[in-house]
């Protein structure tokens, strides 16, 4: 009986070793991601994944998912802090008739690295990265093109961060980098970014912050930069609006300052006061627009 007793306990030991081993294997720091992987391998660096949804399971929270080589991995939906890299090689989503990224992390202090990442919307998708919740998204030296709605879609009803840097957006019919939130303050940082082909570049809507840096707009319908809402800001620094509808537009008590940037040959205004505050420093060039190109407010041309 003692010799059955013992060795159902060292089973038991054996089968609580192992499924420890099955979980810290499910749960790697790094995984990766290849273009002939297989979403039943591990993860590893020598049995990856072929999808990024396929690796977000088996990956850490705050760990990595890589990219090995050239490859489509499929749209995904992040629920913790997590860093999706595709540098060193072409790391695609195709999204057609869907979101590329949706995150939603409700966890505390959740954080987000997507980097250089291309997401195409094969023109029917609906957005190309959507932020639903969580504490940070940094977007970096990505490319978004061809979504229905948003190239990226900051949808939050919470207060947050967003970093966006050295990223192209065009063709995403409704807009580039909009802000829709409607309970906390979100603040973007935007930097050496491009919106070209989008109904509005850069939105700020209600309890938006934007400070927007070395960034262009081009080719947006309605306009270029926009702060539509109240305690909405859009910050401009050393950024170009040509070819849009209106380069600056403010709406519903919005609040727009322009420094060191150029407005120029738009198609109906350069600068477009809808109901707000355009504070345009002696450093712009605002010329070449059909419209006013008068400010409204302190520290005017």
């Amino acid at each position: 009986m003692n010799k059955l007793r013992n060795s159902i306990q060292l089973l038991t030991v054996c089968l609580l070793v192992l499924a420890a081993a099955s979980f810290a294997q499910a749960q790697a720091t790094r995984t990766w991601v290849s273009g002939v992987g297989d979403d039943v391998n591990p993860c590893s660096r020598t049995a990856p994944c072929k999808t990024f949804a396929g690796a977000i399971s088996k990956t850490a929270t705050c760990g990595e998912i890589s990219v090995l080589d050239p490859g489509g991995f499929g749209a995904v939906t992040i629920t913790k802090s997590i860093t999706i890299n595709g540098e060193g090689t072409l790391a695609g989503i195709l999204a057609a008739l869907t979101n590329g990224v949706i995150v939603n992390a409700p966890a505390a202090g959740s954080a987000i690295y997507l980097k250089n990442l291309d997401i195409d919307g094969a023109c029917n998708g609906i957005n190309g990265i959507r932020f639903l919740a969580g504490t940070t998204l940094i977007v970096e030296k990505c490319r978004i093109w061809g979504f229905t709605n948003f190239g990226i879609d900051v949808n939050k009803t919470a207060a947050g961060f967003v970093s966006v840097t050295h990223s192209n957006i065009s063709n995403c019919i409704a807009g580039g980098i909009v802000s829709t939130t409607s309970a906390g303050t979100v603040r973007a940082d935007i930097d050496n970014t491009k919106v070209f082909g989008c109904t509005n570049g850069y939105k700020a809507g209600t309890n938006s912050q934007f400070t927007i840096k070395d960034s262009t707009a081009s080719g947006c319908g309605t306009a270029g930069f926009l702060a539509s809402g109240s305690t909405a800001v859009v910050n401009m620094d050393s950024c170009v609006a040509t070819h849009n509808g209106n380069g600056v537009r403010v709406e519903s008590s919005g609040v727009a300052r322009l420094g060191a940037s150029t407005v120029s040959n738009n198609i109906t205004k350069g600068l477009d006061n809808g109901g707000g505050t355009i504070e345009s420093y002696s450093d712009n060039y605002i010329r070449g627009n059909p419209g006013s190109d008068a400010p409204s407010g302190v520290g005017k041309t």
